[in-house]
Formats: structure tokens, sequence, C-alpha cells
């Protein structure tokens, strides 16, 4: 009777250590990118067809350990003692000898996003909303916001190799606005420089202040290699933690580059399960200019979607809302943007800016949810796939995630 009192009060601690209420925030600058109710796009019934589900679904971990792409806990429960008894016939405390059990809990952290057709982001979901399997389990969620702007720090990766001498200028400011848009100086949010060539290094380490990352950018001058992959493994290994990660903040990359990588000492399969099991989510804005073959495109959403994240491309469509390039022709050449004009730097300035609200917008107004894995496997990578209860969405969320080792 009083084990099962003993372990009754253990499992209590063990589920109501997760159960943390949101924090209060102050909102930073907001994003451009428009959002939409969910009462717009019509909710589905269970069971009906347009249910939406994600294969990709996000994590979190403690810092001090790159095992596992979890939150691990270990509660001590002892077993109840046995009583016993002096000379005199009373009775007296049981020794000290430790038969102790040590429970180790998953708690599995998921940021989701969750947009329309038209890419704008769906605000207002609720918990009922969502479901969450793990191995095709379904999971009992224990924590739920949908609070924006929680705290996050931020790796902000920027390519210097020769590759992107092209159009640097418009790398350099867009990086720029990037860091002043996502660190406002609220100790919220922190945020790093990593430059990457044919080495990688951490320009600036982990602060609020956003002046110091941009300073150094208006510094920097492309030349060399490309070592993208040791940049991330640097990200994930090597820069100055902030207390309470990867809970709250949570950890962010966001890579400014072509994907690109001929220099690293790491591979892409190495830093993509570093990326998991330190629960980091991968962004990326691609550097590849529009009418350039890029071959390592995958790479970069390889990265995005195994961790959660994704890839927007800024110039690979810039002269989408353009006449075709012979329509009018002139003695400067058939070009669709005028020549002399700015027109061709009005549509790249343009694009990068929609590609850093899509970006921003999306770190600051993610949904987070969390639970407590009850899945019973020996497996050290676990599925995960999110289900939203309404039509006409698209849901991203990390794949899977590392379990913790007792």
């Amino acid at each position: 009777m009083r084990f099962c009192i003993l372990a009754r009060a253990a499992a209590a601690v063990v589920l109501g250590v997760f159960v943390v209420p949101p924090s209060s925030a102050q909102e930073p600058k907001p994003a451009t990118k428009p959002t939409v109710q969910a009462s717009e796009l019509g909710k589905s019934k269970p069971g009906d067809s347009a249910k939406t589900t994600s294969n990709e679904s996000t994590q979190s971990s403690s810092s001090d350990s790159q095992k596992s792409g979890t939150s691990e806990t270990t509660v001590t429960v002892a077993p109840p003692a046995a009583e016993k008894t002096d000379s005199s016939g009373k009775e007296t405390k049981p020794d000290g000898n430790d038969n102790s059990i040590r429970v180790t809990v998953n708690e599995v952290i998921v940021p989701i996003t969750v947009t329309d057709e038209k890419g704008r982001f769906v605000s207002d979901l609720d918990k009922k909303d969502f479901q969450v399997y793990e191995e095709n389990k379904l999971q009992n969620i224990q924590y739920f916001t949908r609070e924006r702007s929680q705290p996050v720090v931020i790796g902000f990766l920027l390519d210097l190799s020769t590759a992107s001498r092209i159009h640097w200028k418009n790398y350099q400011n867009a990086a720029s606005e990037l860091v002043q848009t996502l660190l406002t100086g609220d100790k919220k949010y922190s945020g790093y420089l990593i430059d990457y060539a044919q080495d990688a290094e951490v320009a600036v380490n982990t602060t609020n202040d956003p002046e110091p990352i941009v300073e150094k950018i208006r510094t920097l001058k492309p030349g060399g290699g490309a070592a993208m992959y040791d940049a991330v493994y640097l990200a994930c290994t090597s820069r100055k933690l902030v207390k309470g990660e990867p809970i709250e903040p949570r950890r962010i990359i966001i890579i400014i580059g072509d994907g690109h990588d001929n220099a690293s000492k790491h591979s892409l399969n190495q830093v993509i399960e570093l990326a998991q099991r330190n629960l980091v989510t991968v962004y990326c804005i691609s550097t590849a200019a529009f009418g350039f073959a890029n071959e390592t495109d995958d790479t970069l959403v390889r990265l995005a979607q195994e961790t959660g994240g994704r890839v927007v491309y800024p110039l690979g469509d810039v002269y989408k809302d353009t006449d075709g390039y012979l329509s009018h022709p002139s003695d400067d050449g058939n070009y669709a943007l005028t020549v002399g004009t700015g027109a061709y730097k009005s549509a790249v300035d343009g694009r990068m800016y929609h590609a850093i609200s899509d970006i921003a917008g999306e770190v600051t107004m993610q949904y987070i949810i969390r639970y407590i894995s009850d899945t019973e496997s020996s497996k050290a990578y676990r599925n995960v796939k999110v289900v939203v209860d309404l039509g006409n969405v698209r849901v991203r969320a990390r794949k899977g995630y590392y379990a913790a080792t007792p």
C-alpha cells in the first residue's frame, strides 16, 4: 500500500516537472509577413481527408549533453524502507542505504509553423487542433503555446566564399538587416556570427547587442573556399551558451549562402545529426543567382528539412514579374530590366527584403509543443509526425529526434 502511494507521488513529480507556464514577453519588431485566422480557412472534421500532416518535427534537449535530442530529466524514486525495531520494541528509522530507482524521462519539444496555401502564417490555432505521433503512437501534449516572440538564440552563418562576390553587397545588407530585425536589444533574443570561406570561425560570440555583429559584417570581404559544414559544426559546439538553452531560448541557425562546400573537415550527414541532437532548427537564405545551376541546392534543403526549417530563394525568381527579355528590344541590349535604371537592383533588394521578413516571421511566430515520450522503443532516432485538423494548410516541423539514453 505504501509503495503504491510513493510510486504515484513520484509519477506526479515526473509529470509535473514539465508543465511550464508560458512567460510573458515584449514583442520585437513585427514581421511584415501576413497572417491569417483559422476561421478564414475552415476547419476540417476529425478524420477528414483534408487533415494535414508533417513528416518533420522538432524537439529540445539539455545544453549540457550532445548525446540526445531531448531534455533529459532524472528523478530519484526511493522504495519503501523496511521498518525496524530495537531491543525495547520501538520502531527505528531505516538505514541510509541507497536503493533508489533512477528514471530517465524524454521531454520532446516541437516548434511548429503552420501556413496557408499563400504562405501566410496561421496564427490562432489551439492545442486541440494538433496531434503528435511518435513512431505512429499518439502522444499526450503537456505544454502548448502560440505566444509570439519566444526567446531564441540565433546563429548567423555567412558565406564568404569566392562564389558570393557577384551579389556580395546584397548579401551583406540582407545579413545586417536580418540581425537588426531579430535582435532588438531585449535579453530574450541573442545571436552570434560565424563566417566561413576556406575555414569557419566564430567572428562574434553570443550577445544581445546587434551592433557588434552588424559592425563585423560591414568589414567582411569574400574570397576563398567554402567550409559550410564546419560552420554548422562550430555553431553547435564552439560558442557561448545562454542559460536555459535549448528550451528557453530555442536554438536557430540562419545560413546565408548557396550551399556549396569544398573545404570542410566534417560531412553533411555528421552536421545534420549534430544539429538534431542539439535541437537546432536550420533556415537558409539561398544566394544562388537567377540563371545559374546550383548542384548543391539539395544540401540546403536537407539541412532545413531534417531540422524543421526551410529555404528561401530571393534571387531565384528576380525576373518573375517582368516581361520576357526579347519583348522590348533596345540598343542597350535585350535585357528584361532596362540597363542603367536601377531596376535590377531594386528587384533584388525587394526579393531580399521579402526573404528577411519570411525568415524573421517564421522564427518569431511558431507554435511550441512539449510532450513526454511514452514510446517503448530501443531506437536511438525516433520518427515524429504532426497532424493539424485544418484544411488547406502546410505544417512544418522536424522529422524526428534522438532519444536520451539512460
